[in-house]
């Protein structure tokens, strides 16, 4: 099975540096959601090696910056999927940079922590 994000890493013209290219997400959860994605094909985020999950990250950070000019978000959530069981549907390891507007659920409190509802809510 061809890797769908492979094909998006070698045509990418937007955001990179040496081990990491950022790319609008597929299925864009809210505006400006974007994927900051391994120029290597390693399914598994931690088996990176150190260079390249502070790369990843480094363009993260930058990725924000662009989407706090470009579409004024009120928050963001970051995250990394790994595994089948951690949620990871494409097996080729990237960040999700998810912009957050004010109103955009009833109350975000508990942000990722949602991932597992039952435990969700703690306050």
């Amino acid at each position: 099975m061809t890797c769908p994000f492979c094909s998006r890493v070698a045509a990418s013209d937007g955001g990179s540096n040496e081990f990491a290219v950022a790319i609008p997400d597929g299925f864009p959860l809210s505006r400006g959601h974007t994927l900051v994605v391994s120029r290597a094909h390693e399914p598994d985020f931690l088996r990176l090696p150190e260079p390249a999950r502070q790369a990843m990250w480094r363009l993260a950070h930058q990725v924000c910056e662009t989407l706090r000019r470009t579409h004024s978000p009120d928050g963001f959530n970051l995250g990394v999927n790994i595994g089948e069981a951690g949620g990871q549907t494409v097996p080729h390891a990237h960040i999700h940079v998810i912009p957050r507007y004010a109103g955009d659920v009833e109350d975000p409190r508990g942000g990722i922590r949602w991932v597992l509802p039952a435990g969700a809510r703690y306050w």
